[in-house]
């Protein structure tokens, strides 16, 4: 398991055991014939967590790679993808209490899982690694702002929030 001490504030982990789809920010870990999939703890802490979900396909639909299967509202709107074709089966638990994702994202928090029509072993191994998931948050909000200090590390957000500091409010 790997740990980041302060990401945006907090500590975040990334287990090692499994891969990871980085531009979406999820999880995958192959299940018998499935490769289930949820957000990443750091992914949790960048949205400020999932608030709900809203489904754009139906359970026993055929997905194809790149097909938003849902959104999830967070501080924002955040469209999910998958990232491999299949049949897609969702999470009943998440459908019901979306707030099982931010306090067991790895566990019972996982959002769907997809059925390839090929063996899952192989199109889960083509899927990065736990290496090259922390590699890709090296240049993330997360890591760049670790107290998680209001207005970041954004300039424009850093002159807003000092300028509001400095002025006396009557």
């Amino acid at each position: 398991m790997a740990v980041i001490e302060k990401f945006l504030g907090r500590q975040v982990s990334i287990p090692d055991n499994i891969h990871y789809v980085p531009k979406q920010g999820l999880w995958a870990r192959l299940d018998d014939t499935s490769i289930v999939l949820g957000f990443t703890d750091p992914a949790l802490v960048l949205s400020g967590g999932v608030n709900d979900l809203n489904f754009l396909v139906e359970d026993g639909d055929r997905v194809d790679p790149g097909q938003t299967v849902f959104f999830a509202i967070t501080g924002k709107i955040v469209y999910i993808e998958t990232p491999v074709q299949g049949i897609i089966r969702f999470n009943d638990a998440v459908r019901t209490d979306p707030s099982v994702i931010n306090e067991d994202p790895y566990g019972n928090g996982w959002l769907f899982a997809v059925t390839p029509p090929s063996p899952a072993a192989g199109v889960y191994n083509g899927l990065p690694d736990c290496a090259a998931y922390l590699e890709s948050l090296q240049n993330s909000e997360g890591l760049k702002n670790p107290e998680g200090l209001k207005g970041g590390v954004s300039g424009v957000c850093k002159a807003v929030y000092s300028g509001i500091r400095m002025q006396k409010i009557q």
